[in-house]
């Protein structure tokens, strides 16, 4: 009989909500860590029981913990990543004379096929590996010296290393999304990378074709469809079928182009969905009225999915790791808010119901799917 089970991370403490197949009631666990902001809590595919969280203080800096029963109990992993009190920053240890800072740890993604492997993407942005569960760690620092790294700039959360999506049929093909830099791709296992920007535009930079400097949000894809990727860049929504060569807009009748989360149908390939924002000046969903959007036709028409969702007086902002799918079918979609609340769609995005309320602001969710 399957199940699921949602990790949420908040600004003040982790949570993990458990359910049956039905995914009509739910079991909350939590918090854990209370007080520390948990930026991402990912589950290693491989190892279901394998839980990693990015948790992280102003006074106490960045942990990496690891959980080997499904968020039960925690271990503290990685202490190269270290906090200088004197400055205020995190350093990456690496036994040289001068420690190299980064902010926090903003991504965690497991390998799909080794179970030890893990990659972390960090503020300001750089990408990093541990062959063994997070114990130690190794910078693949040819994305943080690509030519262009001088061309980067810091988007309004920091420059930072936020999605890193693995090709289920090559994981030597690895996508990265840095704001603001944009994307960037490589073909041997995180060694080598490059851009991937064409058709991206963006006005709010001085050449709003460049190759690099782009504020892109999120990526997302289906695994059976590899080439094709799905974006929410700061304005537009986006889509690839060549794997990041040239990608076009797909924004549509959405009421807005603006905003952070973007998702794919575990079940529909072509079915994809965002979250409108107002803009980005207001971090606050359109008309006081939480609406996801669903495209069936893989962008361009969308329809507004309200049901079970709050209508009127309704101000909340969905940042860009707090969206998810299962793979049950039908997939259930979920997703949280800055008010607090974590909200299921058990039916792609038909019904929704808030599964808890009040918890802290709500700064990613992930799903398992166990069986």
């Amino acid at each position: 009989m399957s199940s699921v089970r949602v990790l949420v991370g908040t600004r003040k403490g982790a949570f993990i909500l458990s359910s049956d197949a039905s995914r009509k009631s739910w079991k909350v666990d939590g918090p854990h860590f209370a007080g520390w902001e948990i930026y991402h809590l990912k589950a290693s595919p491989v190892n279901p029981d394998r839980i990693y969280a990015s948790q992280s203080s102003g006074w106490f800096g960045q942990v990496l913990q690891r959980s080997e029963d499904g968020g039960k109990t925690w271990e503290a992993a990685g202490n190269q990543f270290l906090y200088d009190g004197a400055t205020g920053t995190h350093k990456w240890y690496d036994g040289s004379p001068h420690p190299w800072e980064f902010k926090r740890v903003w991504h965690l993604e497991p390998s799909l096929s080794d179970a030890e492997k893990v990659y972390a993407g960090v503020e300001d942005a750089a990408l990093f590996e541990s062959p063994d569960s997070g114990q130690t760690w190794t910078e693949l620092s040819g994305l943080r010296t690509h030519k262009t790294a001088a061309e980067w700039a810091p988007g309004a959360g920091g420059m930072c290393l936020h999605t890193l999506v693995i090709d289920p049929s090559n994981h030597d093909r690895i996508f990265a999304a840095i704001s603001s830099a944009g994307t960037f791709r490589s073909d041997d296992r995180g060694a080598s990378w490059r851009p991937i920007n064409n058709g991206l535009k963006s006005n709010y930079i001085p050449d709003p074709d460049a190759y690099v400097g782009h504020c892109v949000h999120r990526i997302a894809m289906h695994p059976s469809r590899p080439n094709t990727l799905f974006m929410q860049k700061h304005w537009d929504v986006m889509r690839t079928d060549d794997g990041g060569e040239n990608w076009r807009e797909i924004s549509g009748n959405l009421p807005t182009d603006f905003g952070f989360v973007i998702d794919v149908n575990a079940n529909e390939p072509d079915t994809v969905y965002v979250v409108p924002i107002t803009s980005d000046s207001h971090h606050f969903v359109p008309d006081g009225k939480l609406r996801v959007y669903r495209s069936r036709s893989g962008g361009d028409e969308w329809e507004a999915l309200t049901k079970g969702l709050p209508q009127e007086n309704c101000y909340v902002n969905v940042l860009r790791d707090a969206m998810t799918v299962d793979t049950l079918d039908p997939s259930g979609i979920y997703f949280g808010t800055s008010g607090g609340q974590v909200y299921a769609s058990p039916d792609g995005g038909d019904t929704w119901s808030a599964i808890v309320r009040d918890l802290p602001p709500v700064c990613s969710v992930e799903v398992q799917t166990l069986t």
